[in-house]
């Protein structure tokens, strides 16, 4: 492939401008063609305005461009593949939030369910690190100061990944709040939580910083990736990034979505190589606002459950959301007790010592999808019998 001919093409293309507010992702059929053209293109965009609008994406050999994927058909006689940089919420809290002030400490029920607390003994999730891809995090929250650690804001390099939305924070208080005199606690209080903002203030992010965000991870050791949202259509640059993290040994954690759909769950839950978490009710049953299909891995708590908010407070919300990061702090709590355990042991251990819903309370698409009617789906993961979980 001639680098420097597609260099010049790329240039022209950015200079000619395109539809504002378009953007897509290019990646290269041959690995050897992206690996050298990623090569030239950094050398490159320290000496060009216009070549800087490309932003490298190297756990998938490729990069982005603020451009309609329609404008870049010729890229295609360069190998390249072009994909639409799509937009992805975060998944919606359902039903309407409540703001409270922070009480007296306690345990929430969500934490109480999957039996955190018999585990605590014996591991609190101490020297793990959790990468929590989301809205940011509130930096000065009482419960969670003790926890949070090195992150990076992808939309706002120079700055902080500051909460400007109110989940990220939520989901990192369900994984490791802790606060012994007044506030909560969380599945894995020693758990480090390692913030990446890829959504803005709306919630709102592009693939193409959902996946630099796993890039950021695979690059600074993390273990675990929680990705509390998720999109309808499945994006192959982002599974991509995801078979990347998971040969890597990067754990991705993803919500099924609120939808309530029956047999079709949202990515990147859909992909196999990531732990599919779906939501349940305070009676243990399928919460009705979660997709279920027999993709999903496991099932855990997710209606109704209090944990941080931004400014000090706590608040109460419903999701896939919430789920995803009980199960995230369960795995937390099993890799600080056997830090060798790769993505895929981790994910059959989850699968293997669930408690299988029974069928009068599965509802259609949920049975046989290693689902538990106990929180993070696991009794024995998380609970007194820890040793018989298959880790040793």
């Amino acid at each position: 492939m001639d680098t420097s001919a597609l260099l010049r093409l790329l240039r022209r293309l950015l200079a000619d401008g395109g539809e504002r507010g378009a953007r897509t992702i290019v990646r290269f059929a041959r690995h050897e063609d992206g690996r050298q053209f990623l090569a030239k293109l950094a050398a490159r965009r320290t000496s060009g305005a216009a070549l800087r609008a490309a932003r490298p994406i190297r756990v998938i050999g490729g990069f982005s461009l603020p451009l309609p994927a329609a404008s870049l058909i010729p890229l295609l006689d360069y190998g390249c593949v072009l994909e639409e940089d799509r937009s992805v919420q975060i998944s919606r809290a359902l039903p309407r939030p409540i703001v409270r002030a922070d009480s007296k400490m306690d345990i929430p029920w969500g934490v109480r369910r999957i039996r955190a607390p018999q585990a605590w003994s014996r591991t609190t999730g101490q020297r793990v690190k959790v990468g929590v891809i989301d809205t940011g995090v509130d930096f000065g929250h009482p419960d969670l100061r003790h926890a949070l650690s090195r992150g990076i804001n992808l939309l706002q390099r120079a700055s902080l990944p500051h909460d400007d939305n109110g989940h990220g924070t939520h989901i990192a208080g369900i994984i490791s709040a802790a606060n012994a005199s007044r506030g909560m606690i969380g599945v894995a209080p020693r758990t480090e939580i390692h913030p990446v903002k890829a959504f803005d203030a709306d919630g709102s992010a592009y693939v193409s910083d959902i996946i630099l965000g796993i890039e950021w991870c695979v690059h600074h050791g993390i273990d675990i990736v929680n990705m509390s949202f998720g999109m309808p259509n499945r994006s192959e640059a982002l599974l991509k990034a995801v078979e990347s993290a998971h040969k890597a040994g990067v754990l991705i954690v993803a919500s099924s979505g609120n939808d309530g759909r029956k047999g079709r769950i949202d990515y990147p839950a859909g992909f196999g190589r990531t732990v599919a978490v779906g939501a349940l009710d305070r009676r243990g049953r399928v919460a009705r606002f979660t997709n279920r299909s027999a993709a999903i891995d496991i099932y855990a708590p997710g209606a109704k459950v209090d944990s941080a908010w931004p400014n000090g407070r706590r608040r109460v919300m419903s999701g896939t959301s919430m789920a995803t990061s009980h199960v995230t702090g369960a795995v937390a709590l099993l890799l600080a007790l056997r830090p060798g355990l790769s993505p895929g042991r981790i994910k059959d251990i989850l699968r293997r010592s669930a408690r299988p819903l029974g069928y009068d309370k599965a509802p259609p698409g949920s049975r046989g999808a290693g689902c538990s009617a106990h929180a993070g789906g696991c009794r024995r993961l998380v609970g007194r019998d820890i040793r018989d979980c298959g880790a040793q």
